[in-house]
């Protein structure tokens, strides 16, 4: 009989919602990026989306992943076991998404990689305590 790990089906979670949190944060900070181009008139909607599209892929290519290795590296989970540590993540990714989706509702310009940054810092000062987040 198969056995399937608790840990396994939370990272398949886990990876779920970074593909979700991954589809606001492209929605969400677009709309925020080709806004100005369109309304005041410089450029048409098709030429915002394109030019956002091909620089929003060029981005890392070219600019390199520092930011990501940043918030990746800010909070420290060395301690917890495996389930736990996953189990923060996917909470602070929860909420990362959920207030993507509440300021887009809203009408609320606000970045995602704060949104990520803020959900899952305060998913560790609420789990671990402050001195797990560097």
């Amino acid at each position: 009989m198969l056995v399937i790990e608790p840990t396994f089906i939370l990272i398949i979670i886990a990876v779920a919602i970074c593909v979700v949190f991954s589809f606001t944060n492209g929605f969400h900070d677009t709309a925020n990026i080709i806004a100005p181009t369109i309304a005041s008139r410089a450029m048409t909607p098709i030429q915002s989306v394109i030019l956002v599209a091909f620089f929003e892929f060029l981005g890392p290519v070219l600019g390199g992943t520092a930011v990501a290795n940043t918030i990746g590296s800010f909070v420290d989970l060395s301690d917890f076991s495996s389930f736990n540590a996953v189990l923060v993540l996917v909470c602070g990714l929860f909420l990362a998404v959920f207030w993507n989706l509440f300021t887009w509702w809203r009408g609320i310009p606000s970045p995602s990689s704060h949104a990520l940054v803020g959900a899952l810092t305060g998913a560790v000062i609420i789990s671990a305590g402050g001195d797990h987040v560097l």
